[in-house]
């Protein structure tokens, strides 16, 4: 086969896990019983969608309770300010004391402050009456229910299930030190260029070696390398507008967008190893066959990057390798699989 350099599209492979773009905890924001589920567990579930009904009455209570006392402070205002009205007229007329305008000036300004305490806990007594609807507050897959019909909720044990968004899905993988490096080492040698920005395209695979429809692209590297795995954290982002994602699946993640420039590849069987390192025979024009020693890169699919030894354009000898010796002649054909040539 002839070497024939060329821009060679490369794909870095992972393994990783789709995880929920937004996993939400459903608390209870007050304590008390939980009178009604009313969600089925594992189905799907829309913002806005209430899940758990709290027993409602001692929150109804409390809320007459408070409207009640800040009907009073209203009543206590109403006097004040009246009473403070006429101490003024007075006041004008220099009929009362300044120490009795002082005094009206702040039982009116301490029943002020009365009512606005009293409408803030109105304001309270409202909001824990609406919290014992408990809604969900994104669209996505219900889990199993922690608290059921009965149960008592405290301000410590809150949990009563979660909602998983799945539009989109993101999909975690790590990337080790030793792959960073040497991709970093690969782009300043020119022997690999990534996309710009580090803008690639995310496919992945299913467990059944399916590829998935949707393609995806990065949304996150971690900043750190974990202390505890050796690892970089990727995450890249897909739409699953059909929603065949779910959470804690494993997949395959494949990156494409990276190039090798002007790359030579040979079939894995044209490479041979010696005691000086790997080789290739070629051919030369007159027919005679030449040792030369190459240095391979990585894999590509059954096939080895070469990355020194040969410039492109040469014969390189593919099959018939263990008949060839340096310095003979040789009748060459095309390899089939491959359009180019073989020795016999």
């Amino acid at each position: 086969m002839t070497a024939e350099p060329a821009d060679t599209p490369l794909v870095f492979e992972f393994i990783g896990r789709t995880v929920s773009s937004r996993r939400v905890e459903i608390r209870s924001r007050v304590e008390g019983f939980v009178e009604e589920r009313v969600y089925t567990e594992g189905s799907k579930v829309t913002e806005g969608d209430t899940l758990f009904l709290m027993d409602p009455k001692p929150f109804e209570a409390r809320l007459k309770a408070v409207k009640a006392g800040l009907a009073q402070q209203q009543a206590r205002l109403s006097n004040a300010s009246a009473n403070l009205e006429r101490i003024e007229k007075l006041a004008k007329q220099k009929a009362v004391a300044q120490k009795d305008l002082d005094d009206a000036l702040g039982v009116y300004r301490s029943a002020l402050a009365a009512v606005e305490a009293a409408s803030a806990e109105v304001v309270g007594a409202e909001l824990d009456l609406g919290y014992t609807d408990i809604q969900s507050p994104v669209t996505g897959i219900s889990s199993f229910a922690v608290k059921q019909e009965g149960s008592y909720v405290s301000s410590s044990d809150s949990l009563l299930t979660y909602v998983a968004q799945i539009r989109p899905m993101w999909v975690e993988f790590s990337v080790s030190e030793n792959q960073i490096y040497r991709l970093e080492a690969e782009e300043r040698a020119g022997r690999v260029v990534s996309p710009r920005g580090g803008d690639y395209t995310v496919e992945i695979v299913m467990v059944d070696g399916t590829v998935f429809p949707e393609v995806g692209k990065l949304t996150f590297a971690d900043a750190a390398l974990s202390e505890k795995t050796g690892t970089f954290l990727l995450r890249a982002e897909i739409a699953n507008a059909e929603e065949q994602l779910r959470p804690g699946q494993f997949v395959n993640v494949r990156l494409r967008g990276a190039i090798r420039p002007n790359a030579i590849l040979l079939p894995q069987r044209a490479v041979q190893q010696g005691a000086q390192g790997s080789f290739v025979w070629l051919v030369d024009e007159s027919g005679s066959s030449h040792f030369q020693p190459v240095e391979v890169g990585p894999w590509f699919g059954d096939r080895w990057f070469i990355d020194k030894g040969l410039e492109g354009g040469e014969t390189v000898v593919v099959d018939g390798v263990q008949k060839v010796r340096a310095g003979i002649e040789l009748t060459t054909t095309p390899v089939v699989d491959n359009n180019s040539e073989a020795a016999e």
